[in-house]
């Protein structure tokens, strides 16, 4: 990394370590736990649509956030202000809650020596010519495929941020994160029907990876290849039937309708339909789901979460067995469990609170062939859209960007419209096959909660899952 903490935290400003350990102390001397959360971010994006680059930003933000935790109470104040007069102002504010101090001070995070990405700015390392010519490129390719390509957008976003953690018991951590993003939309057009196909790919890296065309040709030719069979599909039919799900980003599913129901937070307030019953089948035998955020580059990984604890691969449920939830550290220590390294926050502004890092199912025995060939009449869910979920009760509604039906046991006719409605807890239950063929989502999910939105990954195999509830469009007979 070109620039060090102090180069971008405290010299620029004329701030003095020492003293504002000093402040930070002071402010949280007599809570249970806390932190000083400094942050500087460089963000850019680029949009290419109808044949031009229609939109190009970029951005810095920089300021700090300052916790103080008190039993279950927090003061939190933050800024965009880096000063010591602003810092002993957010002091100030956040002793308010020291009346609910415990008497123990929370243990720090374990250090750690892992380092899940490279420091270097992608912001930097290709000129601003070179990232637009890539999209250029993209688009004239995308337009060279077929003549039924009506509309091509790309888009190229980057980040590069830089933390530094003070916390209550005086440890010190520091992180750089890069992530990048590429994204693919297509049109086809056929007499007067129009459809859509989109791919994207991102992680922790630079554009490097996306500046080769072997690499972003893929993206364009899959988000060709969504329209082309969006083209052909038939309204999807409506009622009760087995479901299989692709591997990959189907497992974003998983994600909301089971995943928010395992963070620490929901499970401690008692609002999640998990909530007591760790150590109980709550899933199919076979059925093991993990959080990971130690995979090196991954979109959801972190070196250290935004607490300064080091993330971890946490076992969530294994063999059906609820094992784990995922943990931040006021939670965790309300809880008397271990933090986990899933305390996450959107930027210096916002307090953490459990989030998820990557989070997918385990692979099973089957051959994904052998269970698309077990289901006589039922859905092949390949891509999933928007999806709406009530971590209470675990009800979820999922839209299918990419979905076929199975008759007996081949894969037939596309379909649009198609939504798969069901409970978390209880879909656990109904699968019935696990295929050996895990996989990774490309890099592109966001995940929201409490208005934050923090980078995730995803993943699963291939799943049969008995008796689903399928929302569609066909007019019935």
């Amino acid at each position: 990394m070109s620039d060090t903490p102090d180069d971008l935290f405290f010299a620029p400003h004329g701030l003095d370590r020492s003293r504002v350990e000093g402040l930070v102390g002071d402010a949280l001397q007599g809570t249970d736990d806390g932190e000083l959360f400094l942050e500087y971010r460089q963000s850019e994006a680029l949009a290419f649509d109808d044949g031009r680059l229609k939109m190009a930003t970029f951005d810095t933000t920089q300021g700090f956030g300052l916790r103080s935790v008190a039993g279950e109470a927090t003061g939190y104040a933050h800024s965009s202000e880096l000063s010591e007069a602003a810092i002993k102002r957010a002091g100030d504010a956040v002793q308010a809650v020291k009346q609910g101090h415990t008497g123990v001070q929370s243990s720090g995070p374990q250090r750690t020596n892992a380092h899940l990405y490279t420091d270097e700015n992608p912001l930097g390392a290709q000129s601003f010519e070179e990232k637009v010519k890539l999209l250029s490129d993209i688009d004239a390719y995308a337009r060279g495929l077929d003549s039924r390509v009506r509309q091509v957008s790309a888009s190229l976003a980057g980040e590069w941020q830089a933390v530094e953690i003070m916390r209550a018991d005086g440890q010190i951590v520091r992180d750089v994160r890069p992530l990048v993003r590429l994204n693919v939309s297509i049109v086809a057009g056929q007499g007067d029907r129009q459809e859509t196909g989109s791919q994207g790919t991102g992680g922790r890296m630079g554009y490097e990876t996306y500046i080769d065309p072997a690499k972003w040709r893929g993206q364009v030719d899959e988000a060709f290849r969504q329209a082309l069979v969006n083209l052909d599909s038939v309204p999807a039919p409506a009622g009760e039937m087995d479901v299989v799900l692709g591997p990959g980003w189907p497992g974003i599913l998983l994600h909301e309708a089971i995943g928010h129901g395992l963070e620490g937070d929901f499970n401690r307030k008692k609002t999640s339909a998990f909530a007591g019953l760790m150590g109980q089948r709550v899933a199919a035998p076979g059925v093991t789901v993990v959080d990971d955020g130690t995979i090196a580059n991954r979109r959801g990984s972190l070196t250290i979460d935004d607490e300064g604890t080091p993330t971890s691969r946490t076992v969530l449920i294994e063999d059906g067995i609820l094992k784990g939830y995922m943990q931040d550290r006021m939670n965790s220590r309300l809880m008397g469990m271990a933090a986990t390294g899933n305390g996450r926050r959107e930027s210096y502004a916002h307090q953490p609170m459990p989030r998820m890092t990557n989070t997918y199912m385990l692979a099973g025995v089957r051959d994904p062939q052998e269970i698309l060939a077990s289901v006589k009449h039922g859905l092949y869910a390949v891509s999933f859209g928007g999806g709406q979920v009530d971590i209470t009760s675990g009800k979820f509604v999922f839209t299918c960007t990419e979905a076929y039906m199975i008759e007996n046991g081949v894969i037939g006719a596309p379909v649009k419209g198609a939504t798969i409605i069901g409970n978390g807890p209880d879909v656990l239950t109904r699968v019935a096959m696990i295929g050996n063929d895990l996989k990774l989502d490309p890099g592109i999910g966001v995940c929201g909660k409490a208005g934050q939105g923090v980078p995730v990954g995803v993943g699963q195999p291939t799943l049969r899952i008995n008796g689903m509830t399928i929302g569609g469009t066909a007019r019935a007979a």
